[in-house]
């Protein structure tokens, strides 16, 4: 499914951050780039995006510039829609996006305006998307993917409703509101979120994906941590997070086949074993066209592919360099490990780390 969100527009003239840097040594343009061998790199490095990524990029940071100590790397949590207009006015180098590059939007035009060529989309990790909830009592709740669409569409409206009931038979649900809560900001979580409601929910969720919230109904958080706070300071709260920032609250397990299963880092990786590539695209862009309806055994189908947008050419060898040496480090086995620890999400494929790394050993200097 290509995105079909109503995003607002970019905002123009965002000033440019520059990238800069002073190489000792350049790595050959041949040589894939080893994170052990960059020590030679300095310069600052400028990315922002979404905030789901937070954990993970704070982890990378620390990580490339201990091997780097010449380099600071900054990230500005913004949003992955926040990120992407700032990518593609110029504003950074490199964006993080729980999305990637919309065509219907003109994102992808706009990308290789900006970049002087197609842009690269690579994956940096899956990881599951919790559904979090707060019901004082309830320790364990099981939810259909079209009941979950009718709550968060505001037709179910109590907890002991019997269509949640169902599917939770032994559990003792209060009959107390349900207060959905959403994203306030234009989120690739939220889009993810809404792109599983829409092919899994069974038509009770009528709306288009969108990583702008389509409805008024429930309340709102501005990012990640917004929805946290919400749910956990509320009362028969449920909303959507990153899992790697659910903390202590309680969450469900959604219905996939016969089977309800846990978003487990594991079950979510295992999406990308049953999607495909989105068609017409340029080789350098590997988005995912994920299959959130899939019945296999052991899939959670809410995640996120986080993915990492940079230019395969930048004005000067400086940044060029820097781009590629950090995601290098971000897809490379040690940085995948890294994320795996600190933020609980699925390392990438050896496969698709490969691809990846291909892709991204190839940014060069713009002639």
């Amino acid at each position: 499914m290509h995105r079909t969100s109503h995003r607002r527009a970019l905002t123009p003239g965002l000033a440019a951050l520059g990238v800069i840097g002073l190489l000792a040594a350049c790595t050959p343009p041949n040589e894939r780039i080893d994170p052990d061998a960059t020590s030679n790199l300095e310069g600052t490095l400028n990315g922002a995006g979404s905030s789901a990524q937070e954990a993970a990029q704070g982890t990378w940071q620390a990580g490339f510039q201990t091997l780097n100590p010449g380099v600071t790397v900054n990230y500005d949590p913004v949003g992955s829609g926040g990120g992407r207009e700032q990518f593609l006015a110029g504003g950074v180098a490199f964006a993080g996006s729980d999305a990637y590059l919309s065509e219907d939007e003109g994102e992808l035009s706009a990308a290789e305006k900006q970049c002087g060529s197609p842009a690269i989309e690579v994956p940096s990790y899956v990881s599951p998307i919790a559904v979090i909830y707060n019901i004082e009592g309830v320790d364990r709740l099981r939810l259909s993917p079209e009941v979950l669409a009718g709550i968060f569409n505001g037709k179910i409206t109590s907890w002991d409703d019997p269509r949640i009931v169902e599917d939770n038979p032994d559990t003792d649900l209060p009959a107390s509101r349900i207060t959905p809560v959403h994203r306030a900001d234009d989120s690739g979580t939220t889009e993810n979120f809404t792109e599983y409601l829409s092919q899994a929910g069974g038509g009770a969720w009528p709306h288009d994906p969108d990583g702008v919230w389509p409805i008024k109904a429930g309340e709102a958080g501005q990012g990640t941590s917004g929805v946290v706070s919400a749910v956990k300071n509320g009362q028969g709260t449920i909303g959507y997070a990153d899992e790697s920032q659910a903390g202590d609250l309680a969450v469900a397990e959604v219905r996939v086949g016969d089977e309800y299963v846990e978003p487990t880092p594991e079950a979510a990786a295992r999406i990308l074993e049953v999607s495909e590539r989105v068609e017409g695209r340029a080789e350098v862009d590997m988005a995912y066209e994920l299959d959130r309806a899939t019945q296999e055994s052991g899939v959670y189908p809410i995640v996120l592919t986080s993915y990492l947008i940079a230019c395969q050419t930048y004005p000067d060898e400086e940044t060029a360099e820097l781009v590629k040496g950090y995601l290098s480090y971000v897809v490379g086995e040690e940085g995948q490990q890294a994320a795996a620890e600190s933020a609980g999400s699925a390392p990438l494929s050896p496969s698709i780390q490969e691809t990846a790394l291909d892709i991204i050993e190839e940014i060069s200097v713009r002639r």
